[in-house]
Formats: C-alpha cells, sequence, structure tokens
C-alpha cells in the first residue's frame, strides 16, 4: 500500500504505518527530539490525510513494534476478539472515528468493537481527534473505577494529578501540583455544583 497523498501542490509520501502514525501526532517535543514529529503543520495534516484513509486491518498488520520481535505486541494480537475485529477491519481509520462520533452510535455498540483493537488501531482513530472529539468520544466509553473515592460516573467531574519532571527537580514538580490545583479551583469557580460536593486534593 502507497502512504501518499498530494497536499497544496505537493506530493507527501511516508514510507510506513510507523512513520504515517509518528508525524500524524500534535506537534509533541518529544516526537520532535526523537527525530519522528512531522517537520511542519502541512506535513501533519498530509500524514492525518494518510492516516484518516487506511484501513483498520493495515494498521493492525503493521505494528509499531513488529510481532516477531515484541512479547507484548504479540500478547495483545493474540488476543483480538476475531469477531469483534472483523466488524471495523475493512473500515479506514476516519470511518471508525466519523462512527464513534456518530449520535447514532451507543456505548454498547462501541463495546462490540472494543476486543477487536490494538494499541496502534485504537491510537490512529485518536489521532485524528480534535480535543472536543475525544470528549464526545469518551463520553460513550465510561469508565467507574473505585479506591478511596469513586471517579468516572457521568455528571462528575474527577481530577487526577500525577506531578512528573525528567529530573525529579522538587520545585518543579511541586509548581506543577500548584498548577493542577490552580485549574480544579478556576472549574470549580467557574461551575455550578450542589452543595454535597467534595474536592479531595
Amino acid at each position: 500500500m502507497l502512504f501518499r497523498t498530494k497536499l497544496f501542490g505537493r506530493t507527501y509520501e511516508f514510507k510506513n504505518v510507523k512513520e504515517v502514525l509518528a508525524k500524524a501526532n500534535e506537534r509533541k517535543s518529544g516526537d520532535e527530539a526523537a527525530g519522528i514529529a512531522a517537520k511542519t503543520a502541512e506535513e501533519r495534516v498530509a500524514a492525518k490525510v494518510v492516516l484518516a484513509d487506511t484501513p483498520m486491518w493495515v494498521i493492525r498488520a503493521n505494528p509499531v513494534v513488529p510481532y516477531e520481535d515484541d512479547e507484548v505486541t504479540r500478547v495483545i494480537d493474540d488476543d483480538i476478539d476475531e469477531a469483534a475485529y472483523a466488524k471495523i477491519k475493512d473500515k479506514t481509520v476516519g470511518e471508525v472515528r466519523a462512527w464513534i462520533m456518530d449520535e447514532g452510535t451507543t456505548t454498547e455498540m462501541i463495546r462490540g468493537i472494543s476486543k477487536g483493537l490494538t494499541g496502534e488501531m485504537a491510537a490512529a482513530v485518536t489521532k485524528l481527534c480534535t480535543t472536543l472529539d475525544l470528549v464526545v468520544g469518551a463520553r460513550k466509553m465510561p469508565v467507574v473505577v473505585h479506591n478511596t473515592c469513586t471517579c468516572g460516573l457521568p455528571g462528575r467531574l474527577n481530577v487526577r494529578l500525577q506531578p512528573n519532571h525528567p529530573k525529579d527537580d522538587i520545585d518543579a514538580i511541586r509548581a506543577e501540583i500548584y498548577e493542577g490545583i490552580a485549574y480544579v479551583c478556576a472549574i470549580r469557580c467557574g461551575v455550578s455544583t450542589p452543595p454535597s460536593t467534595r474536592w479531595r486534593t
């Protein structure tokens, strides 16, 4: 399969699925440091166009880390529900994104294909999504978890802070915590919530 498109009078060609996935990513400093990011916004858009037209079976057949070389890839692929996979394998990545966004697509329908996806297949769809797309899609895929509190219930706002720093700089980690708390405070002040609402920090 050729991974090629013409955009703004210029032809963009990518050597494989791995390159398309990398360059379809939104701009990230880590991708740039690794030398895998799109060099221009136009190249990023071209990669998204190519990705949108790529069938899901092509994504599965070309994992980022080859099946023969990686045990995790083998475990994931061997565990695929083939009946669920058959429902979406011939759809393009763009078609799956549109299907998830469709008002007629329900949580149960999405669950019906979820066990037929590899990580790369799911990631491919998200690379075509805007932030609002991700919010709309995530609403159809609730994940409720229980620990010291319950997260993921409809109509609730949950925030989890997980500060990190490449050099474990305490001041930088503290700044990340304060920034996260500031976002929560801003959201709390801007939203009308019941008196019984409890916030954990």
